[in-house]
């Protein structure tokens, strides 16, 4: 069960995308396809770990086309129902760890729609605080843009 949206302490995109729930699910869950998609271009992603299973490490790098890779996410995903819902969290790490700095949690879900899918990342923050930083960071533009590649991606 996901609290319903809260403006407040909620960030979101929503897209439809034209493909299956099944295309999608399968972006999100193979390592070489997250990597194609997860960071707005021409950053560089790469997974070291997707352990797709409650209490499984979730973790991807990014880099600068031709430099070192540094942190991105570091989570734990907390649900996942195949083809429908994924649920991961940075306040966790890999095996149910806290996290040292807690951000957010992230509800992505995936519906069939007579177009293919409707989408949606939805990211939750503790307080109006973090949210606001969130955005301030870029999350419409940043979410809003891997979002485009993800549909641009499973698309094809």
């Amino acid at each position: 069960m996901t609290p319903e949206f809260n403006p407040k302490l909620d960030l979101r995109v929503e897209r439809i995308i034209k493909a299956s729930p099944a295309a999608i699910w399968s972006a999100w869950t193979t390592p070489a396809k997250l990597e194609k998609w997860w960071l707005p271009a021409p950053l560089l992603c790469r997974v070291d770990a997707l352990d797709t299973r409650p209490g499984g490490a979730f973790i991807t790098r990014m880099s600068e086309p031709g430099g070192e890779f540094g942190p991105h996410v570091e989570g734990c995903f907390l649900e996942l129902v195949e083809n429908e819902r994924l649920v991961f969290t940075t306040c966790l790490l890999g095996g149910w760890r806290p996290a040292e700095k807690p951000f957010m949690t992230a509800v992505i879900t995936i519906r069939p729609h007579e177009q293919g899918s409707a989408y949606s990342a939805r990211a939750m923050h503790a307080d109006a605080a973090t949210r606001d930083t969130h955005d301030s960071l870029g999350f419409n533009d940043g979410w809003g843009t891997v979002t485009d590649q993800l549909a641009r991606l499973v698309e094809a």
